[in-house]
């Protein structure tokens, strides 16, 4: 029903895309309480300030980062690893970064639970990225940014683009960002809003 009245609705078509969201049961990873919640048509705050992206902006996200089989993919702000396990579903390897070390466990923990051993989700600052694992083919974040740290851009592969909410005021826009000869272009995909992920607000600047 969530992909038949959410994500095929928004003009997300694309088999692969529409092949893991079936495959993939979302209720498993969100926290026990919350499963009746777990498809409701909006972004789902799953506590520890994650949030698990409506499913019509993820798959439209998806579907603007034209993924191939062949791709590696950093997931950023991974939370319990909903979307680490779709792109598992869609590319050759996916690592996944979240913040909360008990909350990376549980997402690895539930990650092999569903069979998916080409994803790996990392304990650390999201902000940071994974670099060990780089250069990424796509990079994903799972919720909005009021900028791009220089550490994640860097570790994108030439060629390779990233999908990021940027928030404007109370609105947002979903923009992908394309890494040619090592300058990232930047280009309008659609609107969407989520909380900002930590680590990715702007710098204060002060003036006199």
């Amino acid at each position: 029903m969530m992909v038949d009245t959410q994500v095929r609705p928004s003009d997300v078509t694309k088999f692969p895309i529409i092949d893991a969201m079936l495959a993939v049961p979302r209720e498993k990873f969100v926290p026990d309480s919350m499963r009746e919640a777990a498809y409701v048509g909006e972004n789902l705050d799953i506590g520890g300030g994650r949030t698990l992206l409506e499913a019509r902006t993820f798959g439209k996200m998806l579907d603007v980062l034209d993924i191939q089989p062949q791709h590696v993919a950093l997931d950023l702000a991974c939370g319990l690893g909903y979307s680490t396990a779709i792109l598992a579903h869609m590319c050759d390897f996916v690592v996944g970064v979240e913040d909360d070390e008990t909350r990376a466990e549980e997402a690895q923990t539930l990650l092999s639970a569903q069979g998916i051993d080409n994803a790996a989700v990392m304990s650390g600052a999201s902000a940071a990225g994974s670099e060990k694992s780089g250069p990424y083919d796509i990079i994903i974040v799972q919720g909005a940014v009021e900028t791009v740290p220089d550490a994640v851009i860097a570790q994108l592969r030439e060629g390779g683009r990233i999908a990021c909410i940027f928030a404007e005021g109370s609105l947002g826009v979903v923009r992908v960002g394309y890494k040619l000869d090592g300058v990232m272009n930047w280009r309008f995909a659609f609107n969407a809003s989520a909380p900002v992920v930590a680590g990715f607000e702007k710098t204060a600047e002060f003036a006199l």
